[in-house]
């Protein structure tokens, strides 16, 4: 009975040190993000898959997408393209244009 207590503590002691150590690195990348900024940066996510430019967030249409500030490719994170094809509209008809085997949902 004891292993149990010992082994529920444990777990509990390692959920505390984990919450921590992710408060602290929210910290960081926040403190990161305000010196970048008051250094006038915009502060970059990672290096781009296909140059070795770095990728910077851009809202478009309300989405925030991923671009190369050296190639100037776009990169979607997971859900993005079904935000951006669900916000499209008939005056927007541009995911055609990009995706023309596309079956309208509805």
């Amino acid at each position: 009975m004891t292993d149990t207590f010992d082994d529920r503590r444990r777990g509990l002691e390692q959920e505390y040190f984990n919450r921590k150590d992710k408060e602290a690195l929210d910290r960081l990348r926040a403190a990161r993000h305000e010196e970048a900024r008051a250094r006038g940066e915009e502060m970059a996510t990672m290096q781009c898959p296909r140059c070795d430019g770095r990728l910077h967030d851009v809202t478009y249409e309300d989405v925030l997408i991923d671009r190369c500030d050296k190639c100037h490719g776009v990169w979607l994170d997971s859900g993005e393209i079904e935000q951006l094809a669900g916000q499209e509209d008939a005056s927007s008809r541009w995911l055609k244009v990009l995706w023309p085997g596309r079956k309208d949902e509805g």
